[in-house]
């Protein structure tokens, strides 16, 4: 987790940033910004810092070589020696050019900040902040002079919506920095040139990570591949679902063997899934060890993706959170489909 208790800005320089497919240019400053008011940092820490958790952790990557990452390489030599933050801050900034290809990918300030003390997991660390402002909102002003009221507006950026933006800890350099990104980032095209293209990093290998991918394969398994090597029902496969959540829950370790036969229990199933996870792992490049700590966090992030309701045509949802033995499927002599549900009272 990340934590701002005595974490100052130190440096900030701000670069307009277009959309390079649609020439709209960029626009770097002439020098950092001069230390704002108390009043201006307040907001500024707000909207930089509230919206990044931690949680999650990345690290710049490269394919051939670390040392070749644009932003790894820029960002060192900052860490390196202060008096490069604003020289490098402009090299950021073309850099966020070049990546900003995708035809909705908008244009907006471009913020490079230097934190001092910024906490992660109950350390102290130097700290590049990278945020962007794309979207505008309008503000209203009432001025009163003389009993006299007045209105205008103003277009300005809402400091409760970061639209884009990271944290780059000085630690772990050799391996690519600790990174943490903004946890509102969605999944369109458009938004991901920040983390693939401009950013270019890979999850750390740590508990949080290692607990949401295996998740992430069990979750796939029962929804792609068990009912294709087995006769099984809906209510099956989310009892599965369900059980598999419930293991990460309810246990501080994770012993792979010891999850299949809690989960799965039947050899055949557990065969199944060996298959499918070594197989999704050699597909997807993932090294997760068979034994590791259980992130809770990450428990709590994804099982929120793992869907335990039952759809029936559009008529009806049906909720299953516990034994599946208590609803059963059947077929009428007319052909129609039904379940029954077993309870012993409404609440």
């Amino acid at each position: 987790m990340i934590h701002s208790i005595n974490t100052q800005i130190r440096q900030l320089a701000i670069h307009f940033v277009g959309n390079k497919s649609l020439e709209d240019g960029i626009e770097l400053s002439e020098s950092v910004i001069e230390q704002p008011d108390d009043k201006t940092i307040e907001a500024l820490m707000k909207y930089f810092l509230t919206s990044i958790k931690g949680e999650e952790l990345h690290e710049f990557n490269h394919e051939s070589d670390l040392e070749l990452n644009e932003l790894y390489s820029y960002c060192t030599k900052i860490f390196k020696e202060k008096r490069n933050f604003f020289s490098q801050s402009k090299n950021i900034a073309k850099h966020l050019y070049e990546c900003s290809e995708h035809p909705k990918i908008k244009s907006g300030e471009f913020y490079v900040v230097y934190f001092t003390d910024l906490i992660l997991d109950d350390e102290a660390f130097d700290a590049i902040g990278l945020f962007k402002s794309e979207s505008k909102d309008t503000f209203l002003k009432v001025k009163r002079k003389n009993h006299v009221f007045n209105v205008s507006s103003e277009e300005g950026i809402n400091t409760n919506k970061l639209d884009k933006g990271c944290l780059i800890f000085n630690t772990d350099e050799t391996t690519g920095f600790k990174i943490a990104i903004v946890d509102n980032l969605n999944k369109s095209a458009e938004a991901q040139y920040w983390k693939d293209s401009f950013l270019n990093v890979k999850p750390v290998n740590d508990d949080f990570n290692k607990t949401k991918e295996f998740l992430g394969i069990a979750k796939n398994f029962v929804v792609k591949q068990f009912s294709e090597d087995f006769e099984v029902s809906k209510s099956d496969q989310i009892d599965l679902l369900n059980r598999s959540v419930e293991y990460f829950k309810t246990n501080d370790s994770f012993d792979k063997k010891d999850f299949e036969k809690t989960v799965f229990q039947e050899p055949e199933i557990i065969k199944s899934f060996r298959n499918y996870d070594t197989n999704y792992r050699e597909d997807n490049n993932l090294d997760i060890d068979d034994q590791f700590d259980i992130s809770k966090p990450a428990v709590k992030k994804q099982s929120k993706v793992f869907k335990s309701v039952l759809k029936l045509d559009k008529n009806f949802h049906i909720y299953i959170h516990g034994d599946k033995n208590l609803i059963e499927k059947g077929v009428e002599k007319d052909g129609r489909k039904f379940y029954k549900i077993y309870f012993d009272k409404e609440i």
